[in-house]
């Protein structure tokens, strides 16, 4: 039976209170758009759109693929909503992770083994969500890859950013669905056409056309091109390895006390840069998710040595590419320019290497 509670009670549930950021200020020009769980806000949106227009019935299972945020986002909506939930994911899903998703109510399917290696991690969980819906019958399916509500779910942030901040002249996005840079992106730019997106991307991810690889940076990157990322809304392109990330999360913290998971730290360490260079811009980042998540991780010394991620300092400044299929090591950069993803991957007249 559905819960109730929210729909009476004239306090805000705890999604309601959570999907926006908080806005702090980390430099004289650099801001960021701290949320406890950016992808509660595309979750909430895409399920409430569903239950308005029908496809959602109370009693309707929801399934999709995730690698835990957006997963754990409709966890929460969908608790509270009193629907099902099966999840598909693999080993970046955690035991806790799964503990906290499980708590809620959501039935999680990892995938893993042979079955990952042979067909890569996003192919082999959609066709275990293929395998589940045929069983179900009857299912909503969000799909935060290529759902146009996702990006669209965005445009409360971007109200939010231009209420509290005025013009913003630079916005720094890590970039994994392509929603939330793509949505705030491009209401941004309708206000402000010379606003400059730069997204940011790891080593191993195909999001830019750059070679396909592991990638121990998760959360970030993808290994496929999501519909609903928007390529020509980007000015340019960074990619981050997993030590560099790590090590601006842990100093986010320590310098400005911003408890923030590892997208966010790739997002600021970029941002940061981008701000120092350019001081009379107004330059925003997006911090995705909190950083309770990553406490036997990423902010864990032990961890980080045993895997050989624990970095003194990083890059002080990217490499600059003549093209994504150079992207490598720990800090890269490339001129995008608003360009689509085919007509920048057919650019190999310039070096490669």
């Amino acid at each position: 039976m559905a819960l109730t509670y929210a729909s009476r009670n004239p306090f805000k549930s705890v999604v309601d209170s959570h999907a926006l950021p908080r806005i702090i200020q980390t430099d004289k020009n650099l801001y960021g758009a701290a949320f406890h769980l950016m992808k509660l806000l595309p979750a909430q949106f895409i399920l409430r759109s569903a239950a308005d227009s029908g496809e959602l019935q109370p009693d309707t299972t929801v399934v999709e693929t995730t690698s835990g945020t957006f997963g754990l986002g409709l966890a929460m909506v969908c608790r509270l909503r009193g629907n099902p939930l099966v999840l598909v994911g693999d080993p970046a899903i955690d035991a806790p992770l799964r503990r906290r998703l499980e708590a809620l109510g959501a039935r999680v399917h990892i995938v893993s083994g042979p079955e990952l290696r042979a067909k890569g991690v996003q192919q082999a969980r959609l066709e275990r969500v293929a395998r589940i819906q045929e069983k179900l019958g009857t299912y909503f399916t969000p799909g935060q890859y290529d759902n146009p509500l996702n990006p669209v779910s965005y445009g409360a942030v971007a109200e939010l950013l231009m209420e509290s901040l005025g013009t913003i002249d630079a916005l720094v996005c890590p970039v994994g669905s392509g929603g939330s840079s793509s949505g705030i992106g491009s209401f941004l730019r309708a206000v402000n056409p010379k606003l400059r997106l730069i997204g940011v991307d790891t080593i191993g991810s195909v999001l830019f056309g750059a070679p396909a690889g592991p990638r121990q940076l998760r959360g970030l990157g993808n290994g496929l091109i999501p519909r609903v990322l928007d390529h020509t809304l980007f000015d340019e392109v960074h990619w981050l390895d997993a030590p560099s990330a790590f090590l601006a999360t842990r100093q986010l913290h320590a310098r400005h006390a911003v408890y923030q998971g590892p997208t966010s730290g790739a997002a600021h360490h970029v941002a940061s840069w981008y701000a120092e260079q350019n001081p009379d811009q107004r330059v925003v980042a997006l911090y995705p998710d909190e950083g309770h998540r990553y406490t036997s991780t990423v902010y864990n010394d032990a961890w980080m040595r045993r895997n050989d991620l624990l970095l003194s300092e990083a890059s002080p400044a990217p490499r600059t590419l003549d093209h994504p299929a150079q992207a490598e090591g720990a800090w890269s950069r490339y001129a995008w320019n608003r360009r689509t993803h085919d007509d920048v991957v057919r650019l190999t007249d310039g070096p490669t290497s």
